[in-house]
């Protein structure tokens, strides 16, 4: 930037052109005005709900847990609980995808059965539920509903196929759930088996935690004999299940009324605890959550949560 020169005998005037008038205005406007832009938000602060569920030593299901008994880290730093709830009234959204492929062909009628009292049990009139079902591809058999004639049309209309497109439905399931208010539930009955192969165990598992949804898995086995069985499958349907903050059950422990009558106890017993997230780990897309119950000593209670969740975008340090 550079003044113009005007030269009168005895007298030296330096001007300045409109443009680099304005441009100086402009840079001390900008310095008058930086202090009042110290205190700047760099991450999207949303509150961070996690459904807990916890047992004792033998099982058990412990209620009547204060907000004081619980403490919260993200990452590893404290945080503080600013909602908490028992027994959460919030809607309840569950898909329910059935595996229909040929190694769980010959159960399907039983499955519908079970899966029908099922959802006449548990749906409150707050509650939607869809129905899936997944062989070769994957199927919407009935939209978000609470009205259960049509929850019971859509249970009447499954049939068997040849592949098992298990981490699509897990994908798809998850999506689906991600634009509802409220829990995120995904109820899958399958042997584990994926044969499809077009989504992987890692896109499944990160599109369930991105869209906040706790995975419930009946595992239906056909073949008791451990050679006729997926026992990484059923490996695979445990993990994301503990993962999310869901549970797993086998069909073969007392069938499957009894498998999805623990489901339902399972969303009844759930503690919610909410925070805003401070403090965070610059960096991070991830973040990993622990609750622990500080009075009792870490054998005394099976205290169950997701992992953790993704946030929008990588902490920055403030």
């Amino acid at each position: 930037m550079r003044a113009e020169i005007c030269e009168i005998p005895g007298l030296r005037i330096e001007t300045w052109g409109t443009q680099q008038l304005f441009l100086l205005l402009l840079l001390i406007s900008t310095a008058v005005s930086l202090p009042a832009q110290e205190v700047t938000l760099h991450v999207d602060v949303k509150l961070v709900n996690i459904f807990v569920n916890v047992t004792d030593c033998n099982g058990a299901i412990v209620g009547g847990l204060e907000r004081e008994d619980f403490s919260v880290t993200e990452d590893g730093r404290p945080q503080e609980i600013s909602v908490f709830e028992r027994q959460s009234e919030l809607p309840l959204n569950m898909t329910l995808a059935i595996d229909t492929s040929g190694s769980v062909r010959k159960d399907l009628a039983e499955e519908a059965d079970a899966a029908r009292r099922f959802a006449h049990a548990i749906l409150r009139p707050q509650d939607q539920m869809s129905l899936l079902q997944f062989a070769t591809d994957v199927t919407e058999l009935t939209p978000f509903t609470n009205k259960i004639a049509l929850i019971d049309h859509g249970l009447n209309r499954l049939h068997a196929d040849h592949a098992t497109a298990l981490y699509d439905a897990i994908l798809l399931g998850s999506e689906g759930l991600g634009s509802k208010d409220g829990r995120r539930v995904l109820v899958l009955v399958s042997d584990g088996g994926d044969t499809a192969k077009s989504t992987t165990y890692k896109q499944a598992l990160e599109s369930a935690l991105r869209h906040e949804v706790m995975i419930y898995s009946i595992i239906d086995v056909p073949i008791e004999a451990s050679a006729g069985r997926d026992l990484g499958g059923e490996h695979a349907l445990i993990t994301l299940a503990e993962q999310t903050g869901g549970k797993s059950f086998y069909e073969s422990e007392g069938g499957l009324d009894k498998a999805f009558a623990q489901v339902s106890e399972d969303l009844r017993t759930q503690y919610l605890l909410g925070y805003y997230p401070k403090n965070q780990e610059p960096g991070l897309i991830f973040h990993r959550v622990d609750v622990t119950v500080p009075r009792a000593a870490a054998q005394d209670f099976n205290i169950r949560h997701k992992t953790g969740y993704y946030g929008d975008r990588p902490a920055r340090k403030d």
